[in-house]
């Protein structure tokens, strides 16, 4: 009897400790570079997570769209194949996300943390149908989208139309109304294309001229604030893995993302500060916009908020609902 009683505790103290020390690993797939500020806070993420978990959740990061490419990263979390969380531009999935697609729209954003605190204002109050496949982790959302240019001062949509401009889901769409021929490619592309001149410019936020080091090869900046767009990122985790971790992970992992939220939006008002001081350095010009030119630029891309109202109403949603609560929190 006693032999049986030593046994049961043996076998309940090695299930025991097999569970204290078993370790879920996760792959994280990432397509900003490893120098990049936002490559950096999704590390330190990673590293959060295993801490608070204490060691049990480990992630393994796979940044510079070493695991996946930007277009396919959503995807593959989905199926769980390559990677089990992934980090990605919506815009990379046009037409995907008819709900959170409304936050990329030129709103005349004037902050990273405005925009970040509006991407995920947003998910909380529709809980949009199209993340379903996947858990959500958190958004988050660069400052003001601008126009530079590499050869051509643009002072007036005049001096826009029939430019080539680099520019990616909802920003192609601004681009195309203020008369420019949009050119879609990722970040990764962005600059050989505008070193050799097969683009003309870019549409982006201030912090890429040194995360990017777009600086280099763009020699104007308009300060087109009024129809200003932001490129929603969101961090996705796999469903069934999500599932398969335990209550107390899960809640570690969702009070870390809410935080790491803050530092996103908030890291990229300061990179934004540093991409104009190198893109200045660099020797760019900065082009501000007189209120007159301002407004007829605003008026040029209101048929992009109608459009996307309409578009979506098609697919049952209240994209004017939407609009509307953005526009609200702003």
């Amino acid at each position: 009897m006693k032999k049986w009683s030593l046994l049961i505790v043996f076998l309940f103290c090695l299930s025991w400790a097999s569970h204290a020390f078993a370790k879920t690993t996760l792959r994280y797939s990432n397509f900003f570079p490893p120098t990049h500020i936002q490559s950096q806070l999704t590390e330190s993420w990673c590293k959060e997570v295993e801490k608070r978990t204490h060691g049990e959740v480990v992630i393994q990061y796979f940044p510079a769209s070493t695991l996946t490419k930007p277009d396919q990263t959503y995807d593959e979390v989905v199926s769980g194949g390559l990677a089990d969380i992934g980090m990605t531009a919506l815009g990379y999935s046009r037409g995907r996300f008819p709900v959170a697609e409304a936050i990329d729209l030129p709103m005349g954003y004037t902050s990273g943390v405005q925009a970040t605190t509006v991407a995920n204002a947003m998910y909380e109050k529709f809980k949009p149908e199209e993340f379903k496949e996947i858990r959500l982790l958190f958004f988050h959302a660069h400052g003001p989208g601008l126009i530079h240019t590499r050869d051509k001062e643009v002072n007036t949509l005049e001096d826009l139309k029939g430019l080539k401009i680099r520019s990616t889901g909802t920003s192609g769409l601004v681009m195309g109304a203020l008369g420019a021929s949009p050119v879609g490619t990722s970040m990764r592309e962005c600059y050989q294309m505008l070193q050799k001149g097969v683009v003309d410019g870019s549409c982006h936020p201030i912090e890429s001229n040194k995360g990017w080091k777009l600086g280099e090869v763009v020699h104007y900046m308009i300060q087109n604030f009024s129809t200003a767009y932001t490129t929603t990122f969101g961090v996705f985790m796999n469903k069934n893995k999500w599932n398969k971790l335990t209550p107390e992970q899960q809640n570690a992992i969702t009070d870390i993302s809410r935080e790491w939220a803050v530092k996103h939006g908030e890291a990229w008002d300061e990179s934004d500060k540093d991409g104009m001081a190198f893109f200045k350095e660099k020797g760019g010009i900065v082009i501000p916009q007189s209120e007159e030119e301002s407004e007829r630029w605003q008026e040029a891309v209101r048929p992009v908020l109608d459009n996307y109202i309409k578009k979506v109403s098609e697919k049952g949603v209240d994209g004017k609902a939407v609009v509307d609560f953005i526009k609200a929190n702003m």
